[in-house]
């Protein structure tokens, strides 16, 4: 059997193939502390992005998200996980940008938070890092990026506040009709309008879905609203991105749960596709 994705002649692999191969047989790294260390220029980006956002991170915080971002890059090569290699653009465009929704979160309810999605671990992993007192579960449909969460979750310390599981959104209420989260998180997962039927059904009153958009968003907006408002929901709430993150055109969209979700939703994606907001 050939692995995917590699081509084998009739004579076998190539030197630089068979390195590969051996690559991939090998077991993925789980201890940080064998991992190389982030190079400064992460360290100087997420500091700068830290003072835009006037955070100041707790050691054992810090520690995890570093630690986070070491394991991430490290199993990147066998797992797609990031496009994003550079420390110090994933310090910007993942640390920075994931911990943007800090302040806001806090501003609320937010002792339990979903997060839809999650791949990688952003925005979930570094909000459950920041926000102490909170719980997380970290949701994913791909079975290798929920081994990777678990394996991230448990080499940075936070197993006794983040859960993960292999599933897909609109699984979730079937699976536990009673859960109600304070907030839940989505960042570049789907449009808005399907994030807000998949999310607010497993809000609590008074929890908000945070979803992470850039661009011109003016037609999913309307559609999202129609949605929301559907659904026992708040009409959205855009709370832009500082732009001296260099994230432009970034903004956070909030719909907040005012009341009960009628029963049926979220719908099957089948039916949303043919029946969209």
């Amino acid at each position: 059997m050939t692995t995917p994705g590699v081509a084998l002649s009739g004579g076998g692999a190539s030197p630089s193939e068979e390195a590969r191969l051996n690559r991939q047989r090998e077991p993925l790294p789980t201890d940080v502390a064998s991992l190389p260390d982030l190079p400064a220029a992460y360290a100087r980006e997420l500091g700068r992005a830290l003072d835009v956002l006037g955070l100041e991170l707790a050691a054992d915080a810090r520690s995890a998200i570093d630690g986070h971002v070491r394991l991430l890059l490290a199993w990147n090569a066998a797992v797609n996980l990031t496009t994003i290699t550079d420390p110090a653009e994933v310090a910007r465009r993942h640390v920075a940008d994931s911990l943007a929704a800090v302040q806001v979160i806090r501003a609320g309810p937010h002792e339990s938070l979903l997060d839809l999605g999650s791949g990688g671990g952003y925005p979930g992993l570094p909000l459950a890092a920041v926000l102490a007192g909170s719980r997380a579960l970290l949701v994913d449909a791909t079975a290798k990026k929920v081994a990777f969460l678990d394996a991230a979750r448990r080499a940075v310390g936070l197993t006794g506040r983040v859960d993960v599981a292999a599933v897909r959104a609109e699984s979730l209420r079937r699976a536990d009709p009673g859960a109600a989260w304070d907030v839940v998180t989505a960042r570049a997962v789907g449009p808005l309008d399907d994030l807000v039927e998949l999310a607010v059904p497993l809000l609590a009153t008074g929890g908000r879905l945070i979803a992470w958009k850039r661009g011109d968003i003016s037609v999913e907006l309307a559609a999202a609203a129609r949605a929301a408002v559907a659904l026992g929901a708040a009409a959205p709430a855009l709370q832009p991105v500082p732009e001296a993150l260099v994230l432009a055109g970034h903004v956070l969209v909030i719909v907040a749960k005012a009341g009960p979700t009628p029963a049926g939703y979220p719908r099957d994606p089948a039916v949303r596709k043919r029946r969209p907001w």
